[in-house]
């Protein structure tokens, strides 16, 4: 069998939210191919959903603000460069290929000292500036590419 995947013959995005329908077969999804649509920082944009939870993918680079999530978890998986994830009793550093999970609550500010794609995994509606006042890199969490 082979997989539809998330571009179709005229170039254009095709949403993967077909998972949820029967009989279709799921949506492959280009991570190369998503990360070139955008070229913001720091505003991250959804690529799949499974059941309460989106995959997003993110290009980083300076420093973000101090922040928690109250009431979930949040995943990151660098795909490309480096994420210093600042916590308040020591750092973490993560190079391509690693994955850290961030518990709900713990305040933690991201730090790209140079480009670095990210992916996370959050649950669905979740703010990425979490508990900080909004501010300018606060982004509309539903923005999907």
């Amino acid at each position: 069998m082979v997989a539809k995947t998330d571009r179709g013959l005229c170039g254009c995005s095709i949403s993967p939210m077909n998972h949820k329908e029967p009989n279709v077969a799921p949506t492959v999804v280009n991570l190369s191919n998503k990360l070139d649509l955008f070229t913001e920082r720091w505003s991250p944009k959804v690529i799949a959903q499974v059941d309460d939870f989106q995959f997003k993918l993110a290009k980083l680079e300076g420093e973000f603000v101090w922040h928690s999530h109250p009431e979930t978890d949040e995943v990151f998986i660098v795909l490309a460069g480096q994420l210093r994830i600042d916590f308040r009793d020591e750092p973490v550093t993560l190079q391509t290929g690693e994955m850290l999970v961030v518990p709900a609550g713990v305040e933690h500010k991201p730090v790209a000292e140079s480009a670095c794609h990210v992916m996370l995994l959050v649950r669905e509606g979740t703010v990425n500036t979490g508990n900080a006042p909004e501010n300018q890199l606060t982004t509309d969490s539903s923005q999907w590419i």
